[in-house]
């Protein structure tokens, strides 16, 4: 049998006890499970962008400069590539492009096989910002979880994660 640590109450907690009280036909197990999402994502979004305010750019400006190193070599991507995969709107990745090119971390130049497209290109800076700024935003989220989870548990809730986005995405 595996240890558990003691389990606390939490705000979900007092909202299912409300509705417990006045609607006890209710089976309010997904609003646990979601109420605690998004609780859990909203303080974690909030370490990461002060993780982020460190290297002088927003967990937006972040998501922009990581797509591009994970995209390897040589770290171009076209405008329409980086809107997609970050599912925004060209006008908010204009935005995004334009303060990161003023920054000096990405620069945007005609693209070679298409002469009216761009490329974006990571800099040789914005390449080595977005190493350390990974670094330091995957310490805040493994901190995170190390703190409630052991590695077994944090893996299960992993693949309980993957399961429960895939059902939702169908």
């Amino acid at each position: 049998m595996s240890e558990r640590p003691e389990q606390h109450e939490d705000p979900v907690d007092a909202i299912i006890g409300q509705w417990a009280e006045v609607r006890p036909d209710l089976d309010t197990t997904a609003m646990e499970v979601f109420g605690r999402v998004n609780r859990l994502s909203r303080a974690i979004g909030e370490r990461m962008e002060q993780a982020y305010a460190r290297f002088g750019i927003s967990r937006g400006e972040f998501d922009v400069l990581a797509t591009l190193r994970r995209s390897g070599e040589p770290y171009a991507l076209s405008p329409r590539q980086l809107s997609a995969t970050l599912m925004l709107t060209t006008g908010g990745m204009t935005g995004r492009l334009d303060k990161l090119e003023r920054a000096g971390l990405l620069r945007r130049s005609p693209d070679p096989h298409d002469r009216r497209g761009l490329r974006v290109t990571l800099t040789d800076r914005g390449l080595d910002l977005v190493d350390e700024a990974v670094g330091a935003g995957l310490a805040v989220q493994t901190e995170a979880l190390s703190a409630a989870l052991d590695a077994g548990r944090a893996g299960q809730l992993a693949d309980l994660l993957r399961d429960l986005l895939a059902a939702t995405e169908r």
